[in-house]
C-alpha cells in the first residue's frame, strides 16, 4: 500500500516538499517577492528566506486535498485578520498576485493544469500527484516551547563553599 499525503505529518510534509521544490528550475521566487507583503492584513514582508517555496508547497498540498482550487479560494485560505486600530478587526483576503504566479510556475513545471468547463481553477496533474506522493517525510524536529518544558531539567552543580572556621573570623 502506497503512503498518501493524508498519512504524513502536514508540517513535516510541507518542509520536505519545499526542499524538493528548490530543485525544480521553473519554481523560483521573483525579485519583487522580497519587498511585497502577502496581504493587506500583514504588517511586514515575510522574513523567511525560502518563503516562496514554503507557500508553493502549501498550495500544492491544498490542491492535492481539495481537488480543483481557484485563486479566490486560495486568497481566502491564506487571508487573515486586519488590525484596524481602535475599530474591530476584520478578515481580509491575501494577495492574489503571489498565489497566481506560484500556480503559473507550477503549471510550467507540469505539476498543475488549468480546468475550464463546469468548474474553474487548477488541479494537480498525474505528474504532480506522483511528485507529491514520492516525497519522503523525515523526522523534522522543530524547537518549540513544548520541547523546552518537556525536557527534564539537569541538576545544577552545587557550589562548594569554603569552610569558615570561627577562629579565622576573629
Amino acid at each position: 500500500m502506497a503512503k498518501t499525503i493524508f498519512s504524513k505529518e502536514p508540517q513535516a510534509f510541507n518542509v520536505a516538499l519545499a526542499e524538493a521544490l528548490k530543485g525544480i528550475p521553473e519554481i523560483k521566487a521573483p525579485e519583487w517577492s522580497f519587498y511585497v507583503k502577502t496581504g493587506v492584513s500583514k504588517q511586514r514582508v515575510p522574513e523567511e528566506a525560502d518563503f516562496w517555496y514554503t507557500r508553493t508547497a502549501s498550495i500544492l498540498r491544498q490542491l492535492y486535498i481539495q481537488g480543483v482550487v481557484g485563486v479566490e479560494r486560495l486568497r481566502t485560505r491564506y487571508g487573515g485578520r486586519k488590525n484596524r486600530g481602535v475599530k474591530p478587526a476584520r478578515f481580509k483576503k491575501s494577495s492574489g498576485k503571489m498565489l497566481r504566479v506560484m500556480l503559473q510556475q507550477a503549471e510550467k513545471a507540469g505539476l498543475v493544469e488549468k480546468i475550464t468547463g463546469s468548474q474553474f481553477g487548477r488541479r494537480l496533474t498525474k505528474k504532480g500527484r506522483d511528485f507529491l506522493d514520492a516525497i519522503k517525510v523525515e523526522e523534522v524536529k522543530t524547537i518549540g516551547l513544548n520541547e523546552y518544558t518537556s525536557k527534564p531539567r539537569q541538576a545544577e552543580p552545587e557550589l562548594e563553599m569554603p569552610e569558615i572556621n570561627e577562629e579565622q573570623e576573629e
